[in-house]
């Protein structure tokens, strides 16, 4: 399998996926499989059949990734559009217990997406996943989804006062899910990603996912996911109020 070849295979895939439309909400539920039979075709190339597998359920993360990752920032510029974003920013509600909400729920279009992946693969590709521990797959499975959603939160709140934050994200997504190990194993990468990968929570996350699916022991790297997603929510909450008070100070909320 070339490496570059997916890459700029993906590249591909994230311009059309950028480019709205008027059904892009009724087809966003067939994103995760556009990206996922990219990979599996790929993959399958090669012959191997470990490679294929453990490709599926990164594939499956990749689309909890593009499901959860953008969605609230998304959300805030459309509230810029409209002229609301002040309004929402001057509720008695904290806004950081504003934004982490709306990021969080779509943790379940993440879900979505990832059994929707794995669906696929099982019965297009005829990739099957034994699940040696169900019970740690779906716990790992929740808290991947869930610290996806908080590094969105992050992203949101940014996007508050920079109001290129939310393309910022979309042009990282492909860097993100190779850094963190969603496509192709860390060991093949630079040995200079992997301290960048060990403070991204989706490469626990994932690693997690793997390792329930295959057999192996998923509780430390769960246990890593919860932690660097905490990390990333306290840090999530201690900007949101300061980005606020700059966004208002730069007169930068409304549109105009």
């Amino acid at each position: 399998m070339s490496t570059l070849r997916l890459v700029v295979l993906g590249w591909w895939l994230q311009l059309k996926m950028r480019s709205r439309s008027a059904f892009d909400g009724a087809l966003g539920v067939l994103y995760p499989l556009f990206f996922a039979t990219t990979v599996f075709l790929l993959y399958r190339q090669n012959g191997d059949r470990a490679a294929l597998v453990a490709a599926a359920v990164g594939a499956s993360v990749m689309g909890v990734w593009s499901a959860v990752s953008t969605t609230a920032s998304a959300s805030l510029q459309q509230e810029r559009r409209q002229g609301t974003l002040e309004l929402l920013v001057a509720a008695p509600t904290p806004f950081s217990l504003v934004v982490l909400p709306m990021t969080i729920s779509m943790a379940t279009i993440g879900l979505y997406s990832l059994v929707a992946t794995l669906l696929w693969g099982r019965l297009a590709f005829g990739i099957h996943l034994s699940f040696v521990q169900p019970t740690a797959f779906v716990l790992a499975a929740v808290v991947t989804a869930l610290a996806i959603g908080v590094m969105g939160f992050l992203e949101a709140v940014t996007a508050v006062r920079y109001r290129f934050s939310w393309a910022l994200g979309a042009a990282l997504e492909l860097p993100i899910w190779l850094v963190c190990g969603f496509l192709v194993p860390l060991s093949l990468l630079p040995s200079w990603v992997r301290p960048i990968s060990w403070l991204l929570p989706p490469t626990w996350g994932v690693a997690a996912v793997r390792d329930a699916a295959l057999g192996g022991s998923p509780w430390r790297d769960i246990g890593l996911c919860v932690l660097t997603a905490g990390a990333y929510g306290v840090l999530g909450s201690v900007l949101a109020g300061r980005l606020v008070d700059s966004a208002r100070s730069n007169a930068t909320l409304a549109l105009s």
